[in-house]
């Protein structure tokens, strides 16, 4: 049975009152950014990446455009230092790109990172220890004031150590668990860090402010990263860096709110893989950015071969329905939004639109190497005449009545309905050739012959049925007139030609297929649809009407 009455509030709002990112609407430019998904990421694994699966991607992160990526805890095994070993000795590291390592305030352990990261042209040597109430009262039993030491001798000796060994070297402190933390205690024991550190011009310091777990909702956060944006020491010569997870679920949130309050940097994992929930994820916020109009630098232009790179590397899954790289985000089942969707394509094509508002598709699927025809139309039994319609434009050129439409989306879903499947673009064709297209039983056309005078035309047509043929004379207001009268003569029908529409075939030369589509009323109102095509227009009327008919004698 749940309790409730177990759990308390375990976080500490920011004192006063710091809400001067509510007055912003969205985030201006893109912050850096630091990939942890060979660190945090990885650790988090049911099997750990290989040697190889890791420098895979490696490759990978800095081929999307990072330029800080965590690579590890050299000191935590040999696994971990052999990696940065290889990128070091590999020459693996770009000029532009630094490698980060994590440490924790623990003389050995920074002693053997600063070894591990001899060579390489640039380090973020990344230093922790955890600072939280619980943290404090239940593992290490230590005071606030034991706890701050902590942190002050892991500064000094990586102060020392830079000093000592050759390379370009800066420095990141975390107090883990901020977010169940005293800000006030946070903020003493990183501005006691950053009077070790010596923040200048010459060297920037990083002070990250994780939530190492998510406890609060993304506002008090956001206060939380203001108030001490607003009272570190330092600040112009201090890059405000951010670690959110996402036990809550709001990660990305937390994220973009404390983007709005003051954080300059962020780090975080493709696909938000990590530790429980997972840290957040860089790509959803990225391409939240961009969908803004921001040019988040990183490119993500190719989602599909990234999300295999990840999926194979980590043996993880991209879930569909994941922002921005899921299989189905684009997606649109529902009849309605696919109307809006196709008609959204047809306005902004019609106006030459280079802004992109297409309703309920938030970014351009081509800008991430989707597309319209795989991604966005999708076939099922809720779907509707607008997403069926656009799927025989853009797949075959055919472009029907809005009626007709309706028709062929009714039995689209009952396809689907019955067989409890996705409908692809070939399965919407085929339904659509089997019910409409050329039909010449029972009767057909064997030939024609016409003859024009003024405002009417005349022709011989001979029809067919059961292999045996009669030709008639007919007469009427132009050619399709002619053939519906004589049909009517030949068989005795009464119907309302209700319904008429042609076009050439989208994409075809000037002499090729003509399609037409014809609706005929029955004495009950109901329709019948039949569509002909024919290098010939008038023969291409003359099919669709005996398609027409022939749906109607059948009944359809």
């Amino acid at each position: 049975m749940m309790d409730a009455s177990k759990y308390s509030v375990g976080y500490f709002p920011a004192p006063g009152r710091h809400l001067k990112w509510v007055e912003k609407d969205h985030v201006e430019k893109a912050p850096a950014w630091c990939s942890v998904d060979l660190r945090d990421g990885n650790q988090s694994l049911v099997i750990p990446m290989s040697l190889e699966e890791k420098l895979k991607f490696y490759q990978l992160l800095v081929d999307v455009g990072f330029k800080e990526i965590e690579v590890g805890f050299p000191a935590a095994s040999e696994t971990e230092y052999e990696f940065l070993r290889t990128l070091i000795e590999r020459d693996m590291i770009p000029q532009d790109v630094t490698v980060q390592v994590l440490a924790q305030c623990r003389e050995h352990i920074i002693r053997k990172t600063f070894e591990a990261c001899k060579g390489a042209p640039g380090a973020i040597i990344h230093i922790y220890n955890s600072v939280s109430k619980a943290q404090r009262e239940q593992v290490f039993r230590k005071s606030k004031e034991e706890i701050r030491q902590i942190a002050v001798d892991g500064a000094r000796l990586i102060k020392k150590l830079a000093a000592e060994y050759e390379g370009n070297f800066r420095f990141e402190y975390s107090p883990e668990s901020f977010t169940g933390t005293e800000p006030e205690y946070a903020l003493e024991v990183c501005n006691a860090v950053l009077d070790v550190l010596e923040p200048s011009a010459d060297n920037n310091v990083i002070i990250n402010l994780p939530v190492t777990v998510e406890m609060s909702l993304p506002h008090v956060y956001a206060s939380q990263i203001e108030y001490m944006c607003e009272n570190l020491k330092y600040r112009e010569h201090v890059t405000v860096s951010i670690h959110p997870h996402n036990d809550r679920g709001t990660g990305v949130a937390d994220t973009e709110l404390a983007l709005l309050a003051g954080a300059d940097r962020v780090e975080g994992t493709l696909f938000g893989n990590g530790e429980r929930t997972g840290n957040v994820d860089i790509i959803t916020l990225a391409m939240n950015m961009y969908s803004h109009g921001v040019d988040p630098r990183l490119d993500f232009s190719d989602m599909p071969a990234i999300a295999k790179v990840y999926q194979e590397c980590t043996r993880m899954r991209v879930y569909e329905r994941t922002p921005y790289a899921g299989a189905l985000v684009f997606a649109a089942f529902s009849g309605s939004h696919q109307d809006a969707i196709a008609k959204g394509m047809k306005w902004r094509e019609e106006k030459n639109s280079k802004q992109w508002t297409v309703p309920y598709i938030p970014i351009d699927p081509t800008d991430i190497n989707r597309t319209y025809d795989a991604d966005v139309i999708r076939v099922n039994s809720q779907s509707g005449k607008g997403g069926i319609g656009y799927l025989l434009e853009q797949h075959y050129g055919y472009v029907l009545p809005p009626q007709m439409r309706e028709h062929l989306s009714y039995l689209c879903k009952g396809v689907s309905d019955h067989e409890h499947r996705e409908l692809k673009a070939g399965d919407v064709w085929e339904i659509f050739r089997r019910h409409y297209f050329n039909h010449d039983a029972p009767v057909s056309i064997a030939d024609m012959h016409f003859s024009h005078w003024t405002g009417e035309s005349s022709a011989e047509i001979t029809f067919s049925r059961d292999g045996v043929e009669t030709t008639l004379q007919a007469e009427g207001n132009g050619a399709l007139d002619v053939i519906s009268n004589a049909l009517k003569a030949y068989t005795g029908a009464d119907y309302k030609l209700r319904e008429y529409t042609e076009h050439s075939i989208q994409g075809a030369s000037s002499d090729s297929t003509a399609a037409a589509y014809i609706g005929l009323e029955r004495e009950n109102g109901a329709m019948s649809w039949g569509v002909g095509t024919d290098t010939d227009i008038i023969r291409a009327s003359a099919h669709a009407l005996l398609s027409a008919y022939n749906n109607m004698v059948a009944g359809d």
